[in-house]
């Protein structure tokens, strides 16, 4: 098992000139790093994959941002827009060496809006095809895509993990797998371990952060319970420290991040850190 920590805690947009934050996170222990690539065209892959070698790190993994515009329920301009980005982001994890692509991949986050059955269906079929179009690209390039639920405020169309346990069984493509989150489980899940433990070894990465999206540890989150059950289904991918801040203003907003809920964002990072350590390895 693997520790990581997402760069949107530190920085955004990510860009070539973000990789000074590289030294620093080493220095703090941690093994991997998670860039959100908001826009392919703000990093050279080959310079940010010498920074990661220069400092002994790695990228675990490429963080799909996924705005208004890109939407694969959305229109036909929305979800090819949607797929040409993935396809982009999935060529630059070649040049990262990045191993998995994650994130809500089947729709923009913050479209949540009540829909008849009907029209949800027809939602679903739409993302079923795009899916397995992208999938199909990450296979040929060995990569993995890996699906988050998110939580209702976020998004109407996934938000558990038995929903997505089912697009990801219906799509049916080796490369796409689960991505879990212990903010959106802590909303959506009657049992953060349950679900991990119905994921099994389709389980491809796990976001941890606390359940007011800060430390990991400092919150009411039953982390025993999640320990148990990584355990139980044999998980060794990447767990990976996703918090956000006020100090990174665009995130905040678009996270509903109003109040500073720690001292610090280095301390969400390292005590963090040190507190899944303990825990989950």
């Amino acid at each position: 098992m693997r520790f990581g920590i997402n760069t949107f805690l530190f920085t955004s947009p990510f860009t070539n000139d973000s990789t000074k934050l590289f030294k620093q996170f080493k220095q703090w222990g941690f093994d991997t790093i998670e860039i959100p690539i908001e826009d392919p065209a703000h990093i050279d892959p080959a310079h940010v994959k010498r920074e990661l070698d220069k400092h002994g790190l790695v990228c675990g993994s490429a963080c799909a941002c996924l705005g208004p515009d890109r939407d694969l329920r959305g229109t036909p301009e929305q979800q090819k827009t949607s797929l040409d980005y993935m396809t982009k982001v999935l060529d630059q994890m070649v040049v990262l060496d990045c191993p998995r692509l994650i994130g809500p991949v089947y729709s923009s986050v913050g479209r949540a809006n009540a829909v008849p059955p009907a029209e949800y269906k027809e939602q679903w079929k739409t993302v079923v095809k795009n899916l397995k179009t992208i999938s199909k690209y990450a296979e040929k390039l060995g990569k993995q895509i890996c699906m988050e639920p998110l939580n209702r405020f976020e998004t109407d169309f996934i938000n558990t993990c038995d929903q997505a346990l089912k697009m990801v069984k219906t799509v049916g493509s080796p490369a796409l797998k689960l991505h879990l989150d212990t903010f959106h489980m802590n909303i959506e899940e009657k049992c953060q371990g349950d679900a991990i433990r119905k994921a099994g070894k389709l389980l491809g990465h796990f976001h941890a952060c606390g359940s007011d999206r800060g430390t990991p540890g400092n919150d009411h989150i039953n982390w025993d319970c999640i320990a148990k059950a990584l355990k139980a289904i044999g998980y060794k991918g990447d767990v990976v420290i996703e918090s956000f801040t006020t100090d990174v203003k665009v995130i905040a907003k678009a996270a509903a991040i109003w109040r500073r809920m720690e001292p610090t964002r280095n301390e969400i990072a390292v005590k963090g850190l040190k507190f899944l350590r303990q825990t989950l390895s």
